[in-house]
């Protein structure tokens, strides 16, 4: 739901977030703002550990965060309003007919300036900024790898974080029809010979390339996605090394009337951060002072079921594989997870949803450790 503002309300807005702006420099442009406020309250219960205050993984389910090999511990509460958002939609008429649309989005999530000890006050962060002309797209918004609309209706941050591709970047995206071809931001994530803390290189010289296709119809959509990377590490010492990572997503939405089913298959090697929240690295460092890609897979599916006009729920599962040479990586690394969910929405009015959710989650280790994770949500949400 979008509410278009006048010219200076939409000023005062603006001005109030710290940006500055004309009647001027506003000209004949639509400014449109939308967002939601969301609660959430959380119980968690892990097997094997538990997961220090402060840690993004009680805020929503992030896989290689499970512990393992750790003790029985009490439950943990935690409740945020975090995934709140909200978005500035623009759209400016040109001469010639065309118009530019901008977007800028921001929420609460895995940012710092804030402690639940008084004031929970918590820094926005930006989540989507960008332009778009005619067949072009400029600027930070969803990687073209990922495909938004199989995420399932889930009280957790995303649903299916173990079997889906996902990430924001900066890019440039050509657009026609199905078809989209797009450049975007690198990122090398490694991982130390013998295992230890990842490292995040920034050490690349080319842009990732991504191509997809999408086909729509009455039944639903069929995506396929392919992904080819360049994964670059320089220490300025022992390691200077390139290697090539690449990667395929097919994703499907499919309609069964007011239901439907969602789902994921993404497979590669060096898919690294694009695939579960990075639960893998793009590649190891070698003995010879090398790079190797890790190799993984994961999918997901979601079957979405609409009671009535006012309630819905969905049940969810998602898994992911990682095939690590042991002998580079060490036996700490995480060797598979997988979580399944199932919830219940029901909202009174339209903009107004109340919903709980059940997690059960687990996730093995290279050494052969595992840990699980149960985990009660509720929250309310209030969509503008």
């Amino acid at each position: 739901m979008k509410h278009t503002m006048k010219k200076t309300a939409v000023v005062c807005a603006l001005s109030s977030l710290g940006f500055c702006a004309s009647a001027a420099t506003l000209g004949n442009t639509d400014v449109a703002f939308s967002g939601y406020i969301k609660a959430d309250a959380m119980v968690s219960d892990y097997s094997d550990g538990s997961l220090p205050s402060g840690s993004i993984g009680r805020d929503f389910y992030i896989p290689s965060l499970t512990p393992v090999g750790g003790p029985d511990e009490d439950v943990q509460f935690d409740a945020h309003i975090r995934q709140s958002r909200f978005r500035f939609a623009t759209e400016t008429p040109t001469e010639s007919g065309d118009s530019i649309k901008g977007v800028l989005e921001l929420d609460f999530i895995v940012t710092s300036g804030g402690d639940e000890r008084i004031s929970n006050s918590y820094l926005p962060r930006v989540r989507h900024a960008y332009l778009q002309y005619k067949n072009w797209l400029v600027g930070q918004t969803w990687t073209t790898f990922m495909d938004v609309s199989i995420l399932p209706d889930s009280l957790d941050f995303i649903g299916v974080t173990d079997g889906v591709t996902f990430g924001r970047q900066t890019m440039v995206r050509y657009t026609n029809g199905g078809l989209e071809v797009a450049l975007e931001n690198p990122e090398t994530t490694v991982t130390p010979f013998g295992g230890g803390g990842r490292i995040v290189a920034d050490d690349n010289s080319v842009p990732d390339l991504i191509a997809a296709y999408t086909i729509r119809d009455d039944w639903g959509h069929f995506k396929v996605a392919g992904l080819m990377r360049q994964l670059s590490y320089n220490d300025g010492a022992l390691v200077d090394a390139d290697e090539t990572g690449y990667g395929i997503a097919l994703s499907s939405k499919i309609n069964l009337g007011a239901d439907d089913i969602r789902m994921m298959f993404n497979t590669g090697a060096g898919m690294g951060r694009y695939s579960s929240l990075n639960s893998a690295n793009g590649a190891v460092i070698t003995q010879n002072n090398d790079l190797e890609t890790i190799d993984s897979y994961g999918y997901s599916i979601a079957y979405r079921h609409v009671w009535s006009e006012r309630s819905r729920s969905s049940i969810m599962f998602s898994a992911l594989n990682i095939d690590n040479d042991t002998s580079l990586t060490g036996m700490g690394v995480t060797e598979s997870s997988y979580s399944t969910r199932v919830n219940y929405l029901y909202s009174p009015v339209a903009a107004l949803t109340l919903g709980a959710e059940y997690t059960f989650a687990q996730r093995e280790i290279e050494a052969g450790l595992e840990g699980d994770m149960n985990r009660v949500q509720v929250s309310a949400k209030y969509a503008f």
